[in-house]
């Protein structure tokens, strides 16, 4: 946050918008990110903010505000003045699962309390087993899942988690039984997953890559519809016969309900103009993440189907409400 201050200092002098008629903030512009500084949502929000504070003319800058599952922070923009200086970089968490899983839906509608300002990157969850687990590829796997008297462990990093809806959606796409085994968080997981006390795990490319890749974790598949950059050989589930189990986790900026079309467009110009840059794409690569713009009204109507679909898994499997 201090390097992204740093250097806002500078763009304060420069000139404002010089498009005629186009926006400009008059202030500093706040980027919230309802998570804990240092993860990959927070690290995609530090860039992106270093990247429009020059064209804004404005400071940009980031402030975490973890807790509740992402909801306190993103209540926080959803009640914020429309006037283009509180925005929220999140997630589908916050925008798409929360409602379904928070009593009241975390205090805020994730479509209605927002304007959507584009989508800017993906995570992609990989199916990965214990090193020694008796299947090379989805079809042993689930050969092994349908053996009678088998029963396999399948982790998540915590109840109602993007890792245990995939393992959920998963389930309902194959017809198999897994048995839940939820984690306060990616580390202990991952500690389990390695010292082969658990069977399996749906987790998302940062936080498996490096086991992966060191042969401590095998992994099996990409729950995306689009292989995984990190890991170019590694099929989809859909190539290798599950289909309907695409469940990126997905990073978005959103601006308070209300705000000018003028505000959107603006918005809009810079962070493309942003993550079309070379530089842009190689920081976020190096956080495991994948560079997936979608224009502001196509992420929108993305987002509502998104809404629908995880609200159906949740109901399907029986996901009470989660107290924070």
């Amino acid at each position: 946050m201090l390097g992204v201050a740093g250097a806002a200092a500078g763009v304060a002098s420069l000139p404002r918008a010089s498009a005629q008629g186009s926006w400009a903030p008059s202030r500093t512009v706040t980027i919230v990110v309802p998570y804990p500084a240092g993860g990959a949502v927070d690290v995609l929000a530090r860039i992106v903010a270093q990247e429009i504070q020059g064209p804004l003319g404005q400071s940009v800058v980031v402030e975490n505000q973890p807790g509740a599952s992402g909801a306190l922070g993103t209540r926080r923009v959803a009640r914020a003045e429309p006037d283009g200086h509180t925005l929220v970089l999140s997630t589908n968490q916050t925008h798409a699962t929360n409602i379904s899983l928070l009593p009241d839906g975390g205090g805020y509608d994730p479509v209605k309390d927002f304007t959507t300002l584009g989508g800017l990157a993906d995570l992609q969850h990989l199916l990965v087993t214990r090193k020694d687990l008796a299947a090379s590829n989805v079809a042993e796997l689930l050969a092994l899942a349908r053996t009678p008297g088998r029963e396999l462990t399948c982790a998540s990093t915590g109840l109602g988690s993007a890792s245990h809806l995939t393992m959920e959606l998963f389930k309902a796409r194959t017809g198999i039984n897994l048995v839940h085994v939820p984690y306060r968080g990616a580390a202990p997981m991952l500690q389990d997953l390695i010292g082969g006390r658990v069977d399996l795990s749906f987790a998302t490319v940062p936080t498996v890559l490096g086991q992966v890749q060191g042969q401590e974790l095998r992994a099996l598949a990409v729950a995306s519809p689009r292989p995984s950059s990190h890991l170019p050989d590694l099929p989809t589930l859909a190539s290798a016969g599950v289909t309907g189990v695409e469940a990126d986790a997905w990073c978005a900026i959103f601006a308070p309900a209300g705000i000018t079309p003028a505000i959107r467009t603006r918005y809009r110009d810079v962070i493309k103009a942003a993550l079309d840059k070379a530089d842009v794409q190689a920081s976020v690569a190096k956080q495991g993440m994948s560079l997936n713009w979608r224009e502001p009204e196509a992420f929108a109507a993305f987002q509502q189907a998104d809404v629908t679909r995880w609200a159906d898994i949740i109901k399907a499997a029986k996901i009470e409400p989660i107290k924070n």
